[in-house]
């Protein structure tokens, strides 16, 4: 058995002509001077480990070494190999520019990206007044929406939706949107960059000249339907120390929000790595015969055969977001909150709109 512990990556900052400093005022990460940085990438193939055995080497170097022991055997396997989930941070200073990412079957055969991107999202703070753009006022077309393109009329389709810290926002692939300004959130999604700008608000980049838009590939990859559900009701257990609850679930991810003071333990026997963030409060992590302290805005993957994970509260409340691949939507999310007396109808809404919703198809088999 290789020597597996928690790894903690190097985050991979982007520079964004949107971006702002609340990465570093909020989360207290490090930032280079004078520079609007929109995206910290946290956890994905490319990430460099910060410290250990491991240090130096990427996620994906690690997946090739590590197998299945990083990812978990039902994962190693139908993934190919190849890390299915990019986590990140985003502070958007203003609008992000409007846009769709294109499913499965779009980004294979017609974009030469082996993964669309299906996404959901966690607001860490919001502004008084913050808002996004998440889906359309009312059923549409391509026709109307390109003339509104071209037209600079979209922003009349598009529907607008107030958010705040603690929101919880899915976006299956075919959903247009945009993350405001005054937003910071946590982005849980599948592992691709492939994303369509729709507009982009008349707005210019760093070399002055309005930005590109792809126009042609967003109308082929929209979902022209109103979006019925905007946000996310999470559904909470006590669990251990703390209050455990399930955010968003999906083929792809489920993510949940461990919040409180109290330890609780995770035990890691070989199925699934997770993802766990810490947005606020400070814990200490051990396992073993080891321990390392975690600060807000870490984040650490936890190897699927590392075996039994203590999380330790140091301060007197955490919020720490959990993230993995469902063994099965059915074991790992419908009968746990069943089981705690939710009804389905409560536990079908953690999937979303009808229309996208994975846990539906399960359900109904």
């Amino acid at each position: 058995m290789p020597k597996l512990y928690p790894l903690i990556f190097e985050p991979e900052l982007k520079e964004k002509i949107w971006g702002g400093r609340k990465l570093e005022t909020i989360l207290g990460k490090k930032l280079p001077p004078d520079v609007p940085i929109g995206e910290s990438w946290e956890a994905y193939g490319g990430n460099v480990v910060a410290y250990g055995d491991y240090r130096g080497m990427t996620v994906d170097q690690l997946v090739d070494e590590l197998g299945s022991n990083l990812l978990g055997k039902s994962i190693w396997e139908s993934y190919d190999g190849i890390f299915p989930l990019l986590f990140k941070y985003i502070d958007a200073n203003e609008f992000l520019s409007v846009q769709v990412h294109p499913d499965d079957e779009y980004a294979r055969t017609k974009a030469g990206y082996p993964k669309g991107k299906t996404e959901s999202w966690y607001i860490v703070h919001a502004e008084p007044g913050a808002k996004l753009v998440h889906g359309w006022k009312k059923d549409t077309s391509p026709e109307e929406v390109e003339d509104a393109v071209r037209n600079n009329k979209l922003e009349e389709l598009l529907e607008y939706i107030d958010v705040q810290a603690g929101d919880v926002v899915f976006a299956p692939a075919g959903t247009v949107h945009a993350i405001g300004g005054g937003i910071l959130l946590a982005e849980i999604q599948e592992n691709s960059d492939i994303t369509y700008r729709l507009y982009d608000w008349g707005r210019v980049g760093f070399d002055g000249k309005p930005r590109e838009l792809h126009i042609k590939e967003s109308l082929e990859t929209l979902d022209y339907h109103a979006t019925a559900q905007h946000k996310n009701t999470p559904l909470s257990v006590a669990w251990d120390g703390v209050t455990r609850s399930y955010l968003v679930a999906c083929r792809y991810f489920v993510a949940e929000l461990m919040a409180g003071s109290g330890a609780f333990e995770l035990d890691f026997q070989g199925d699934r790595f997770e993802i766990l963030s810490l947005v606020s409060g400070a814990v200490k992590l051990e396992w073993a015969d080891n321990k390392i302290s975690l600060r807000p805005g870490t984040t650490t993957l936890v190897p699927a055969a590392l075996g039994r994970l203590r999380i330790v509260p140091e301060s007197e409340d955490i919020r720490m977001l959990r993230m993995y691949v469902p063994r099965g939507l059915k074991e790992d999310v419908v009968e746990p909150l069943l089981s705690a007396g939710y009804s389905l109808e409560q536990v079908l809404a953690l999937g979303g709109d009808i229309r996208h919703n994975d846990i539906a198809s399960v359900v109904q088999r």
